[in-house]
C-alpha cells in the first residue's frame, strides 16, 4: 500500500509520514509512505493507493481528487490531532478505512 502525505510546503507531513512507518511496521503492514508538498505531489502519484491532506487543505479535496483520479488514489482529510497525536496510528487507520471504502 502507498500512502502519501501531503501538506503546505512538505515539513510537517515528513514528521507525521515517520509516524505513520513506524505505526505500519509495528502492525507488521507493507506500507510506502511519502510525505510531499502540494507543488509535488503530482510526482508522487504513481502507484499511490490513499492521499491523506493536511487539515488545513480540506477546503481543496475536491482539487486534490481530481489531481489523484489518474492513480486511482483515494483522497482523505487529516484531522488536527494527527499533527500533535505522538503515534501514526490515526493516519494509518484513516488510510486504511479510506481504502476500504
Amino acid at each position: 500500500m502507498k500512502i502519501i502525505i501531503v501538506c503546505g510546503a512538505g515539513a510537517s507531513s515528513t514528521f507525521v509520514a515517520n509516524r505513520v512507518r513506524r505505526a505500519a511496521r509495528e502492525r507488521d503492514l507493507e506500507a510506502e509512505v511519502v510525505a510531499t508538498s502540494e507543488d509535488r505531489l503530482d510526482g508522487a502519484l504513481p502507484g499511490a493507493d490513499v492521499i491523506l491532506l493536511g487539515h488545513h487543505l480540506a477546503a481543496r479535496r475536491d482539487e486534490f481528487a481530481a489531481r489523484a483520479a489518474t492513480s486511482a488514489a483515494v483522497v482523505a482529510v487529516m484531522p488536527e490531532s494527527v499533527f500533535t497525536s505522538p503515534a501514526g496510528d490515526l493516519a494509518l487507520d484513516l488510510a486504511l478505512d479510506s481504502i476500504a471504502r
